[in-house]
C-alpha cells in the first residue's frame, strides 16, 4: 500500500508555494520544481494487462463534449442529466475499487488519466455554475480552486487531483505530454478529449493532442514576430527542459511548419497567457 511520507507532504506543500511564487514573477520564468513521487504509487505488475472498462466515461464525453469552430473543445456542464451525474460517480467509485498498483503501466496511466478528468468534471458540476473552477474554493490555506482538496480514496490513501498529477503521473511517467492529458475544465486548458484514454491507445491520443494545442493561439501564438505562449510551460518548466530553450524545442517538435519558422525566426519567448474561463 502506497505511504504518503512527511517529507513528501512538505514537498508538496512547498510546491505549491513554488507555484504561486512563480505565477507572481518572483522565480525565473523557465525554471520550476521536480515532482516529488509519492512512494509506492511506482509500484506496477507488467504481467497483469487487463483493461479497465472506461466505456461509461467515453459515453459521457461523447454525449457532452463538443468542438466549436476554433478547435476548441467544451463541456455542457449545463446539460448534464441527473442519471449520467450518477452514471459519472458510479463509474468513479468503481476507479477507486481497483487495485490499480497491481496492473501494468500502460493500464495504469490510462487509470490515472481518465480518473483526473473525471474527477475534475465531478466537481465542476457539483459547484455548476461557476465561471471558472478557480471560483471552487474546498481545499483550505493557500486555496483556489479544488486541486488541494480530498476527493477519493484509493487502495486506502485519500487523494487529491494534485496527488494524481503532481505526485503519481509527473514523476512516475516523466513525460511532459502529461498536461495535454489532464484537463482542468478551462478554456486555457488542452482539450478535454472526446474518447477515453486506454493503455493502447494515450501514446498517440496524447501526441495529438500535443499537436492540436501547440497549434492553436491558447497554446502558440506569433505576432509581430514575438512569441506568447501559455502559461503551463513555464509552471511546469521543469517537465520541457527546465528552460527557454526546453519549451522552444517541445513546441518546435509537434507545431505546424509555419509556426516552427515563426518560432524560429523570432528565437525567443516574449510571454505567457492562460484564460480560466470554464470551457463550457
Amino acid at each position: 500500500m502506497p505511504v504518503r511520507s512527511t517529507s513528501a507532504k512538505v514537498c508538496r506543500s512547498l510546491a505549491l508555494v513554488a507555484v504561486l511564487f512563480a505565477t507572481s514573477g518572483f522565480l525565473n520564468s523557465w525554471s520550476s520544481s521536480k515532482p516529488e513521487l509519492w512512494e509506492g504509487w511506482d509500484a506496477h505488475n507488467p504481467k497483469n494487462t487487463k483493461a479497465i472498462d472506461h466505456s461509461v466515461w467515453g459515453a459521457l464525453l461523447s454525449k457532452y463534449v463538443t468542438t466549436d469552430s476554433t478547435g476548441l473543445n467544451r463541456f455542457a456542464y449545463g446539460k448534464v442529466t441527473a442519471a449520467d451525474r450518477k452514471a459519472l460517480k458510479d463509474y468513479i467509485a468503481g476507479l477507486t475499487k481497483i487495485q490499480i498498483t497491481d496492473r501494468s503501466r500502460d493500464v495504469q496511466f490510462a487509470y490515472w488519466l481518465n480518473l483526473y478528468n473525471a474527477l475534475t468534471i465531478d466537481v465542476i458540476l457539483e459547484h455548476y455554475p461557476v465561471k471558472s473552477i478557480k471560483d471552487i474554493d474546498i481545499s483550505g490555506l493557500l486555496a483556489n480552486g479544488p486541486w488541494g482538496k480530498a476527493l477519493i480514496k484509493v487502495e486506502g490513501e485519500e487523494l487529491t487531483l494534485d496527488d494524481i498529477e503532481h505526485q503519481i503521473l509527473r514523476p512516475i511517467w516523466k513525460d511532459p505530454r502529461i498536461h495535454y492529458g489532464v484537463n482542468c475544465a478551462s478554456i486555457g486548458c488542452p482539450n478535454l478529449l472526446k474518447t477515453p484514454f486506454t493503455g493502447k491507445t494515450a501514446d498517440a491520443k496524447l501526441d495529438q493532442a500535443a499537436r492540436d494545442y501547440i497549434n492553436h493561439p491558447r497554446g502558440l501564438t506569433v505576432r509581430q514576430g514575438k512569441v506568447t505562449v501559455s502559461k503551463i510551460y513555464s509552471w511546469f518548466a521543469y517537465d520541457f527542459g527546465n528552460s527557454e530553450e526546453g519549451v522552444i524545442k517541445h513546441l518546435l517538435r509537434y507545431a505546424a511548419p509555419d509556426r516552427a519558422a515563426a518560432l524560429k525566426k523570432a528565437g525567443s519567448i516574449s510571454g505567457t497567457a492562460y484564460d480560466w474561463s470554464l470551457n463550457e
